[in-house]
């Protein structure tokens, strides 16, 4: 729950990054009134991306988490500014989708290295609840039912609908 609402708020970061360095860079006052009124459509952008993809089941992901939701960030966000005639240049296009697509993947990028040790914890974990990897390999018996090749009446096969039929 955390991990995914982190998630959203550095995107929203990254979108309050993007626009403030933009009013700096053009000598644009830079208040909170000038921020919501370029930022909102692709805040709104992100909450539609991240809820599209479900980003909650893997916040921190790059592909295709990071890439889907940067995605439909960049067309809801354009797409409204064309809506209400805000300026979508085809360099603004393209140094929106550039700047933000650096910015959101490379913060998820380093979320995943600074984590990596708590997924690498869960996989051992896991590992030592099932018994741990094993270092010897048992010879498969054909003839042994626990074998896929002698279980010939599973429900799928065509062979025990055929056995089951039978009085």
């Amino acid at each position: 729950m955390f991990r995914s609402l982190g998630a959203l708020v550095g995107d929203l970061l990254v979108v309050i990054l993007f626009v403030a360095a933009g009013f700096l860079q053009h000598g644009t006052p830079l208040t909170s009134e000038n921020i919501f009124l370029v930022g909102w459509p692709f805040a709104a952008g992100l909450l539609l991306g991240h809820l599209v993809i479900r980003s909650w089941r893997a916040p921190f992901r790059l592909l295709p988490h990071g890439v889907l939701i940067w995605a439909i960030m960049i067309a809801t966000g354009m797409a409204v500014r064309t809506l209400f005639g805000a300026g979508t240049e085809t360099s603004f296009v393209l140094v929106t989708a550039g700047v933000t697509g650096v910015l959101m993947l490379g913060w998820r990028a380093l979320a995943l290295f600074l984590t990596r040790h708590e997924r690498l914890e869960v996989i051992d974990a896991t590992a030592d609840a099932d018994g741990g990897p094993s270092t010897e390999t048992p010879a498969a018996d054909a003839t042994s039912p626990a074998s896929p090749a002698a279980d010939t009446t599973s429900p799928d096969s065509p062979a025990a609908d055929a056995t089951s039929r039978q009085p």
